[in-house]
């Protein structure tokens, strides 16, 4: 379905899984998943190239509560979202139990090693084939790509946040060997414990969003985008 004409997959957590381990067995060329939240849906409404992005994705899963409250609205029945630490957490596990190596990149310097160990702790057998922050723009691409290649990783998570870590995989997409590539947001900076999550009930009452805000209030500017968001939804119909 199409939230405000950006496509999105009405799929749960296991079916979102189940999906990304088909592809990982699968193997071939790369494919991107996309984190779909209500910021990626008004940046792509005015960003062109970034709207192709993420048209051009293999599943776009539901991450945000206004995606998935529009989801829902259009006839939508999924359970819940599929957020980006959720995600990572279980994509962990199940890496742990098929002997599938995960390649990390993003995030600050060392905080995708702090994740990859936490990890670790969390589901023995874990283990990831490499970790490496690099750096966004196309300047750090032939080191990024140079060191993914030797890994010769089952799936790639891309931590630099939207639209530049889908720029990224979009970008290299046809020298990646690895078959799926997933932007991750933030979701290091949870799994390694440098930033707090909300507390449970705060997460089923879909307030996540107003924890994360009183943590990092220079998040505000971004989240200006949701009164629109929300204003956008509703005229559609």
């Amino acid at each position: 379905m199409r939230v405000l004409g950006v496509r999105v997959d009405c799929v749960d957590m296991e079916a979102a899984l189940a999906r990304i381990a088909g592809l990982i067995e699968a193997g071939g060329p790369c494919r991107l998943v996309a984190t779909v939240n209500p910021e990626f849906v008004m940046h792509a409404r005015r960003d062109p190239e970034f709207a192709r992005i993420l048209e051009s994705a293999e599943l776009a899963v539901i991450d945000g509560s206004g995606v998935l409250w529009a989801a829902r609205r259009k006839g939508c029945e999924v359970a819940g979202k599929v957020a980006g630490i959720d995600l990572v957490t279980r994509l962990a596990e199940l890496c742990a139990a098929r002997g599938w190596q995960p390649f990390f990149l993003g995030a600050g310097p060392g905080v995708a090693e702090a994740a990859a160990d936490r990890l670790a702790e969390r589901f023995p057998g874990f283990r990831t084939a490499g970790c490496y922050a690099g750096e966004a723009g196309p300047a750090g691409d032939a080191e990024a790509l140079a060191r993914i290649q030797a890994a010769r990783p089952h799936l790639l998570l891309v931590a630099y946040g939207h639209s530049r870590q889908e720029r990224w995989i979009a970008r290299n997409r046809e020298l990646l060997p690895v078959p799926v590539a997933i932007g991750v947001g933030g979701a290091f900076d949870f799994a390694s414990g440098r930033v707090r999550r909300a507390p449970e009930w705060m997460r089923r009452a879909h307030l996540e969003w107003l924890f994360r805000l009183a943590l990092q209030p220079w998040r505000a500017r971004r989240m200006a985008v949701l009164p629109g968001f929300a204003l956008a939804v509703l005229r559609e119909g």
